[in-house]
């Protein structure tokens, strides 16, 4: 092997990490180097781009199947996978390299997307839908010489091999697809097994003429691949194979229930209204013909009569496909990516694996940005998670923040390392409503929740988009804003709201929005909401009959209040200065749920209604106040603490927190408030501990909720 003596800066990606990575030059040596010297070399702790490696002629191709410990299609048989490998020609002298690997079905073509083939979503809640149907077959290839050819001209130039296979049930690979099952799962297990010399290899799909893998890999694997290509390297890492080191998960569907359902919910991803895990089965069956109708009668069988798409309820079927439920046998170091406005996978499906996964002390890392589906961390940024877990440099990546966000929203894109998503600094602010909802109610931190109980009714299947309602003045929607933000508001973490509400009827949609105002993009009534350019924050939705559990329904009693809470998406977003947050409550959602009928009236009691925010810097860091207290001393309810009055977050000071002004049950209730305040007060170093006694004195002597 050749290395380097001299480290020098290598050339990244993305040219912000070059700050604020720490890197060190490391060396690995090869299980086997090739006789004439050649091997991977290492710079600032990246595998580099070899010459002899990047020329492509020396290849080595092959075509293989390797067979699995299933039978998926029932033919009495063990599936076989249908696999290719492209790797550096030095590896047929006795050099080993490890594997970069991405696994698919959809490699071979995929059926049609037209909306006729959905679910038709224009009926009741509750109610059976029409029945679906499915689009023309996939028309099978068996000609095809290969499998793909991603990744290979960024890996094997660097040292890697690169290999992909079929998933089961497509292309030429056999067995049936089943979105999600364990199948799915143990496919890439197998291929990773024969990587490992633990299964065997075939030269033919039928034949017995084996093919190994021992002489020029080194059993280390890493996986990765976007959206669906990037959920199959979790599933691969649920099994706890060994030799899968690393995996890069891009967008990863991680649950197929919340893919398709939202807290008991029936939704439907952004842009794909109606469909669900069996038009899924439809678009990716491209396997065997021979095969194609067992796969028809029991797995998508199995799909119509558990997918329930009448109540929503989370069952056997769904935990079945829900990865977080296997998560514990996940060994592999995980750079998880996931854009924070991806309507399609939206963005729990990572957070909610990459929290299990720093519970459970798996090395992690996570990249985040501002765009939709999709988004691979920069190339640097892989190089260096590869190189660290498949060659073994010693490049101090798992010393690096643990969290790296892409921010634009008040000027040009620059990748943010932090110490951890949601960041540390974050804590919950608890946002109160104001009347006025049906046109402009009051969103704030800096007021006691309003009083009364206002009304929306849905709008149904005549629904426009989340863009029109905040724009519009209408019956179809509650919205309530804050003031004019003075300074940015970073939020950072999953908000969730929490409403009393009625319905007129045992069923409805729940949706919730959280805005930025005033409102960018399309606002008619087809524009969507569900890009960049819009303004939308986050969202959520929920079923408010499964408000006490996600595999039981509950239907509403008509008029009768209860408690639900709505968790919206993670975010990790600045609201620059100069806009208002708005909280917006609807039902029906044009471009993500069910249309009944319109005309079902929602009831919210604003008394027991609140947004919980997270927020960096906590409830001192919202700067919501419409009208500024500016007096030089803390005084409260005509009492003079004789401490300074200080300036918070924008126009906002510590007088603004106090809201002696406001109605309190009782003086009790509001100490124990401005003992809070003070609390925040000092942990941010507003006022020294030494002056609590002053202010809690002057609250306890104001006469403030007597």
């Amino acid at each position: 092997m050749r290395r380097n003596v001299r480290p020098r800066v290598a050339s990244l990606t993305a040219a912000t990490c070059v700050a604020a990575l720490a890197f060190s030059l490391g060396t690995a040596t090869p299980a086997v180097a090739a006789p004439d010297g050649v091997g991977p070399i290492f710079v600032d702790g990246q595998a580099q781009i070899v010459p002899e490696f990047a020329n492509s002629s020396g290849w080595i191709r092959q075509r293989l199947w390797v067979e699995t410990e299933f039978d998926s299609d029932g033919d009495g048989k063990l599936d076989r996978m249908h696999v290719d490998v492209t790797r550096p020609g030095q590896t047929a002298q006795g050099l080993k390299v490890p594997v970069v690997y991405e696994t698919s079905p959809y490699y071979a073509g995929t059926a049609s997307t037209q909306s006729q083939y959905f679910w038709n979503v224009r009926h009741e809640l509750g109610e059976q839908p029409p029945a679906r149907i499915s689009p023309p077959q996939i028309a099978h290839q068996p000609n095809r010489t290969a499998v793909s050819t991603s990744e290979v001209s960024t890996w094997v130039p660097r040292g890697f091999a690169v290999v992909h296979s079929d998933s089961p049930g497509t292309g030429l690979s056999q067995g049936c697809p089943t979105v999600g099952g364990s199948n799915e799962s143990l496919a890439p297990k197998a291929v990773i097994d024969w990587l490992n010399g633990r299964a065997k290899g075939y030269t033919s799909v039928n034949g017995d003429e084996e093919v190994s893998a021992t002489s020029w890999a080194t059993g280390k694997v890493g996986m990765t691949g976007t959206s669906y290509n990037g959920t199959l390297p979790l599933a691969a890492a649920t099994t706890g194979v060994d030799g899968l080191e690393a995996i890069i998960p891009i967008a990863p569907n991680t649950s197929y229930y919340h893919y398709y359902r939202s807290n008991g919910l029936v939704r439907n991803p952004g842009g794909y209204a109606g469909e669900d895990v069996d038009y899924l089965f439809d678009y990716i069956n491209s396997g065997y013909p021979d095969r194609r109708a067992y796969c028809i009668e029991n797995v998508r069988g199995e799909m119509n009569r558990f997918q329930d798409r009448v109540t929503g309820d989370y069952n056997d079927f769904w935990a079945s496909r829900d990865y977080l439920n296997v998560v514990q046998n996940v060994k592999a170091a995980t750079l998880m990516a996931h854009g924070f406005n991806d309507w399609n996978v939206v963005p729990e499906h990572s957070v909610r694996i990459l929290e299990a996964l720093k519970k459970q002390g798996t090395p992690v890392q996570a990249y985040y940005h501002q765009a939709g589906h999709g988004g691979a961390p920069p190339l640097d940024m892989r190089n260096r998670w590869f190189t660290r877990y498949l060659y073994g440099v010693q490049n101090g990546v798992e010393n690096d923040a643990r969290a790296w966000i892409v921010r634009n929203e008040t000027g040009p894109s620059q990748l943010t390392p932090y110490a951890d998503y949601p960041n540390p600094a974050a804590s919950p602010v608890t946002m109160v409503l104001k009347p006025g909802g049906n046109t402009t109610g009051e969103l704030t931190s800096l007021a006691r929740p309003g009083k009364g109980v206002e009304s929306l009714v849905d709008a149904g299947n005549t629904a426009c988009n989340a863009g029109t309602l905040a724009t519009t003045v209408s019956d179809q929607r509650l919205l309530y804003v804050t003031p004019e933000l003075t300074a940015p508001v970073h939020i950072s973490g999953t908000a969730s709201v929490t409403l009393r509400m009625s319905a007129s009827k045992p069923a409805a949609n729940l949706s919730v929005a959280l805005v930025r105002l005033p409102w960018t993009g399309g606002s008619g009534c087809e524009s969507s909401t569900r890009g960049t350019t819009t303004s939308i924050i986050t969202r959520g939705w929920a079923d408010p009959q499964n408000r006490h559990s996600l595999t039981r329904s509950e239907p509403l009693v008509p008029g009768q209040f209860v408690d639900v809470t709505v968790p919206l998406q993670p975010d990790d977003q600045v609201i620059p200065a100069g806009y208002r947050i708005g909280l917006m409550v609807f039902s029906t959602d044009h471009e993500f749920t069910l249309h009944p009928a319109p005309g079902t009236v929602l009831n919210v009691d604003l008394a027991a209604t609140s947004l919980r925010l997270p927020v960096v810097g906590g409830p001192l860091a919202m700067s919501t106040c419409a009208t500024t207290d500016t007096r030089a001393t803390v005084v409260i309810g005509g009492v003079d603490s004789g401490v300074r009055n200080q300036s918070l977050a924008g126009n906002c000071t510590i007088n603004d927190h106090i809201l002696d002004g406001e109605r309190w049950s009782n003086h009790g209730e509001f100490v124990t408030h401005v003992n809070e305040v003070v609390d925040q007060l000092i942990a941010a170093g507003a006022i020294r501990s030494n002056q609590r006694g002053a202010i809690v004195s002057a609250a306890a002597k104001s006469r403030v909720g007597k």
